[in-house]
Order: structure tokens, then sequence, then C-alpha cells
């Protein structure tokens, strides 16, 4: 066996290595190979020509739509993640092929498509996809064909996902090319299988056969499947990379306020291409790139290791709010933008804070607080009721409510496992940190894995799960609309929506509003039949066929004097709130949001994130 190229920086590796025309993957694994990404854009720009797929394009990956690099994307969210979920107006024109052709997947059946390609097999079978807009325009790569087992039914065959190359950030490898992960995992080494050529990657550190042979647990993908490889620190940023101090290096957290920048600028007049002048193109390679983020920045990201006597940790004092400085103030040298306010939490370990320890917040719920409080109640009435032992939800107040939910629950003496789709199970919050994939709640789990283990194993295959999501539209059959607006413009796509509103019973959280509570959702998503409460800032809709009726009602200020007065209004919310003609006869009182909820929310949330 030949040993891998061993570059001297990402550029050179895909000078040498990729192709014009080429299906690269970017592998999630969670940390992206955000610096090999770079490279593809400076070495190629628009002649690449090339066809991406990876699990989702938000922060550093709108660098393929800044350069032109790629003629056509395959992935199943196309937007932005953090601050909060949201359309890029990079793609309000993808519907038409602007800037990239867009072949939309839900997360699992991507996964899915990936380990067929893996294994060889000439289709993977999903239960995702099915009664949604997300199978149709795919003739070539999806089939829907007769169950031979249950005659009348269907099943879903889609052709395998294999590219030519994957491209991939690993902790550590060897000269042989063996590469080491520290779990979670996200997709895993699937893409590493499934590629037709072999992999590309680029490693923190390039260790020797022996130490990387005395982890050799660690060890991912397996050098025979690598055509090359760089040293590239930092290579994941900003995202964050999760090293467990494997062989000595240092993990590093998400760049909040660079995430921040990103979406800034490309909301901003020159629609991001001033955040792709001065971070991909000026730079030139990974090292100047480095060198601007600054000693002090690239020191406030590493996450520290209390164990070691020789670090400099400090719980009391190093905290998110100095780290959001740090960043701000690299950020703002290079190429200043407007940002939102710091996420102060801790950087390290956070004691466990209870509600009760938390003082009385002086300030009244807002109206997204109310959402949030609302959904956390649905959520831990349906554990209670149905026995659901997994919570997993979708980003956004719906992740909010999920979290609110399990500590009430705990509070009163149940426990529901926590689950995020890239790979974390049974965590709790870090911190205050209100990022749903933030790699700091890894460390509080009780296990970590992958995609295909927590939506296969834990959500699709487990009768006692329970989904939290949100929606951007929702009709009376509980259909649920994330990808397209009735303007035509792109929303952001299913990431896993899909695959969970397909397998098991959930419960949706929506603001109220007549362009959100639609009579038919411009494009469907997610499928509603799984959908058992839909709640809203003013109250819970709970199924009751074919559609729904307003179980609930929560009065914005005193409570409805009578029962006449409460149906009333609660009609009127309906009439005017949204476009359902859902009934409102028998609603009875949500009681108002409790002291305890508000301070258990706001626990979780010390910044406001979703007030």
């Amino acid at each position: 066996m030949s040993r891998p190229l061993i570059a001297a920086d990402v550029d050179e590796l895909v000078r040498a290595l990729v192709r014009p025309g080429d299906h690269v993957h970017l592998a999630g694994t969670p940390s992206r190979p955000n610096a090999l990404t770079y490279a593809l854009c400076r070495v190629f720009g628009a002649a690449g020509r090339l066809t991406v797929s990876t699990t989702a394009v938000h922060s550093s990956a709108h660098a393929l739509a800044l350069s032109g690099v790629a003629d056509k994307v395959i992935a199943g969210f196309v937007g932005d993640t953090y601050p909060s979920p949201r359309p890029n107006p990079l793609y309000a024109d993808l519907e038409r092929g602007e800037p990239f052709t867009f072949e939309a997947w839900s997360l699992l059946s991507y996964v899915q498509r990936l380990i067929a390609g893996a294994q060889g097999a000439p289709y993977a079978v999903t239960g995702s996809l099915a009664g949604t807009d997300l199978a149709e325009g795919k003739p070539d790569v999806l089939h829907r064909v007769p169950d031979p087992a249950r005659p009348g039914e269907e099943i879903t065959l889609l052709a395998p996902l294999r590219p030519d190359v994957t491209l991939v950030h690993g902790v550590a490898a060897d000269e042989d090319g063996n590469i080491a992960l520290v779990p979670p995992l996200g997709e895993g080494a699937w893409a590493a299988y499934a590629a037709g050529r072999g992999v590309i990657a680029s490693v923190e550190k390039i260790v020797s056969r022996d130490e990387l042979r005395a982890v050799n647990d660690r060890v991912v993908i397996p050098g025979q499947r690598v055509l090359g490889l760089t040293e590239a620190r930092l290579g994941a940023h900003p995202q964050a990379l999760r090293t467990d101090r494997l062989l000595g290096v240092d993990g590093y957290l998400d760049d909040y306020a660079f995430l921040e920048e990103i979406v800034a600028s490309c909301h901003g007049e020159e629609r991001g291409q001033d955040w792709y002048r001065t971070w991909v193109t000026a730079p030139g390679s990974h090292q100047e790139y480095v060198h601007r983020l600054g000693a002090r920045r690239r020191t406030a990201l590493r996450i520290p290791d209390p164990t070691r006597a020789d670090d400099d940790y400090d719980a009391e004092t190093e905290t998110w709010a100095e780290i959001y400085r740090c960043e701000k103030e690299a950020v703002a040298r290079v190429s200043p933008a407007p940002t939102t306010a710091p996420h102060p939490t801790t950087a390290g370990p956070a004691p466990a804070t209870r509600a009760d320890q938390v003082p009385v917040p002086p300030a009244p719920p807002t109206r997204q607080e109310r959402l949030i409080v609302l959904g956390a109640r649905a959520v831990a009435e349906q554990v209670r009721a149905h026995g659901y032992d997994t919570l997993l939800a979708g980003i956004g107040t719906s992740h909010m409510a999920a979290w609110l939910a399990a500590e009430l629950l705990r509070a009163g003496g149940q426990d529901v496992k926590v689950v995020a789709e890239l790979g974390m199970y049974g965590f709790r919050p870090e911190g205050g940190d209100t990022f749903l994939f933030s790699l700091l709640h890894a460390r509080g789990s009780e296990m970590l894995a992958g995609i295909p283990e927590i939506l296969g194993g834990m959500v699709a295959a487990n009768p006692r799960a329970l989904g939290v999501l949100a929606a951007a539209e929702i009709d009376e059959s509980g259909t649920i609309n994330t990808s397209r607006g009735a303007d035509g413009r792109w929303l952001t796509g299913s990431g896993g929506a899909n695959d969970i509103a397909s397998s098991t019973d959930c419960v949706v959280i929506a603001p109220s509003s007549r362009r959100r509570y639609v009579t038919e959702v411009a494009y469907r998503t997610s499928p509603g039949h799984r959908v058992r409460e839909v709640v809203s800032d003013f109250g819970r809709f709970t199924r009751a066929a074919p559609g729904f009726r307003l179980a609930t009602y929560l009065p914005a200020d005193d409570a409805p004097d009578g029962p006449e007065e409460l149906a009333r209004q609660a009609a009127e919310a309906v009439a005017t709130r949204t476009s359902w003609k859902s009934d409102a006869s028998g609603v009875v009182p949500e009681k108002p949001v409790t002291p305890e909820e508000l301070a258990f929310l706001r626990t979780l949330d010390p910044d406001g994130r979703f007030r």
C-alpha cells in the first residue's frame, strides 16, 4: 500500500488531489473541513464546477456560494444556524438554481445514502421522505416500489451516494494516513468509505505510528482510504473541534463572534463578499488565516483542561463574555461588522444550578418565553401520559422547549433523555450555552455516537421517542414546511425534521402568525400524521380529526371573566393570529407562566437569546 501524500498546506493538497468537475464531499464529523473548503475556493474558484455534498450549508460553507466553486450542492439544510436558525439571503433564489443547483434531502436519508455507498449496496431503504416534496423531482435516485412483504404498501429506495473524494478534518493522523477522531461523530466514517478515489484530510497534528497505535480505539478512518493529508491547526474553525486532549491536541470552541460576522456580512450590502475577501481570498493560505485570528482569540477559544496543573484555566473568571470580547476585538481589527449581544456563560464545567437557587426574575415573560414555556408543558405532559423516554428537538425555540421540559420533569422526579441528532445522548446543556450543537454539551452526555445511532436507533426505531419540532409554516393536517416560502424564496430545509416527523410522535412549537398557521403549506418538508400537539404563544392545539382544536388558551394579560369570555377571546385569537379554522369550543384556561418555570428557562438562557 502506498503512503498518502503529506502536503505542506491545504492549498497544495487540494491542488494535487482534487480535479475540476469532481464530486467533493465535505464530511461532518460533526466538525467540518473548513480549511480545506476555503482551499477549494482559492484554488478553483468558479472554474471548479464541483458537485459538493455535505450535511448542511451554513457558516463557512457559504464560501461555496460566494466563490462559485460549486455547480451543484447535495445537502439537508441551507441557511444559518447561529445565532438563530434562519434563511440566508444568498439562497433566496435557490429553487431557481441560484447560486447553485440544489438537491434537498433529510439528514438521515442523506446519511443512509452514504452508508449504502460505503457498503457497496445498490440501494438504501429509508422510512423518511414519503408523502413530502422532498421525495419529488429525484427520478434517478429515489424509487417508490411495492413492498414484497406487505401487499398494497410501498417502500422507498435511495441510490447510494458515492463522491469522488471526501474531505475530512481530524484530530490527529500518522504518516500512513490513519485518522483519529473523538466522538460525537456526526456522519462518522461512512463518506470516507463511500469515496471513489479516497479521502483528503487535514488534521491538528501528524504523529508517529507508535503514538497513534497507542490510541487505536480512536482511529475512525484507516490510512488505506487516505490519498493525502496535511497539518492544519484550527482546521475546523470557526466550528468547534472536540479532542478530549487526545495525543496532547487542544480542542477549541465554536467561534460565535466569527459565525455572527458571517451572518451579518451575508445580510449586508455586499451579500457576504466582504467577509469572503477578508477571510478566504486575502489570507491566501490557512497559515495566514490562523495568524489573522490573533493569539488572544486563539487562546480564548482553546478548551482548557482543568485536570492539568499547568493549565491556566479558572472556572470563576474565564467566561463566555471574556471569550466573546476577545473574538470581537479580533474580528474588529480585520473586518468590523455589526453583531449581537455577547453570550456569557462559563467556559469550563459549570456547576448545576437549580431553579430554586435563582432569584425570581423581575421581568415578566416575553412572547417567545411564553411560547417556550407552553411548549415545555406540552412536552412534559406527553411524556407523563405516554411514557416517552427520549426527546429529540429541532434547533430554535423547539430545542429550548425540550430542554425546559426535561428540567421540569427532573424537578418532579422523572428522567427523560435529551438527544441531539449529531450524536449526543442523555445530555444537559452546558453552562448556559444555548446553541443546540455546541460540543461543550458532549462532556456531560451519557453516550456519544453519531447520526445513524441517534436519528435511526434512538428515534426512528424507538417507539418511546418524542420529537419536538419548529415550523415556518404548518397546516391543519400537521404538515410542516421549513423549505420554501409562499413567495418562492428558500427558507432552510429539513435537517433531521423530516426523519423525526416520518417515524415518531411529535410536538410542534410555532409562534402565532397568519403566515405561519396556514391552510396549505407552500412546500411539504415533513409529514404531519404523527403530530400530536401544535403549541403557539397563546395556547395549545391538540389533534382532533381531521385537524386540530384549540384545547388551552393563555391570555396575554388578566384572565377572562368566565368561560364564555375565555371562549370568545380564544376564538378571536385563532381567527386573527392564525389562518386556521380550528374549533375553540371547550377551551380551558392555561395557567400563567410560573416564577419557577421562568427561573428554569432563564437559567438555561441567562443571556436572553430566546426572549
